[in-house]
């Protein structure tokens, strides 16, 4: 069983008595809670999670980390797949926005991945969520065309260099 555990990228620290743990099959529904929830999906954006559901089995096969709080609150989750690289999900609940979660989540990805001896990450950003990745280190690469009927705009796609330590 994987321990919770306090990230502290580069000496810098998150918001106070938050820590990251490997996500659970029961932490399933709190994690499609924030996906169907996000305001960052109102309006236009709606289809691509109308009915999204992040399942047990899911969080069983993939590399899902959830940022909780003091009060075992989830703030944010993301998904890493390994092969081929790529952040599959990511958000930030919305009362927690601008807090340190997605960058404290960022950070957490890149020791992930250079675990896993990985070079790079493919991220496919929602195309508002661009300039966080960028702020992080992501570099554009191109744009994955729209696929209708849940996904009907073309969306920045970007790759996350993964540093040696």
């Amino acid at each position: 069983m994987k321990s919770s555990i306090t990230y502290r990228r580069g000496g810098s620290t998150g918001p106070a008595g938050v820590r990251i743990r490997r996500a659970v099959a029961r932490d399933a529904k709190r994690l499609t809670r924030l996906v169907t929830t996000s305001r960052a999906y109102d309006g236009p954006y709606a289809p691509m999670v109308q009915g999204y559901r992040v399942g047990p089995d899911y969080i069983e096969t993939h590399q899902v980390f959830v940022a909780v709080g003091a009060d075992d609150r989830v703030l944010g989750f993301y998904s890493l797949v390994v092969s081929p690289p790529e952040l599959d999900l990511m958000f930030v609940g919305d009362d927690a926005q601008g807090l340190g979660i997605g960058r404290l989540l960022v950070g957490h990805l890149l020791d992930e991945a250079r675990r896993a001896g990985l070079s790079e990450v493919r991220v496919v950003s929602h195309p508002p969520a661009e300039g966080f990745y960028r702020s992080v280190g992501a570099e554009r690469t191109g744009t994955v065309p729209a696929s209708p009927p849940a996904v009907m705009w073309d969306r920045p796609e970007l790759t996350l260099p993964i540093e040696s330590p």
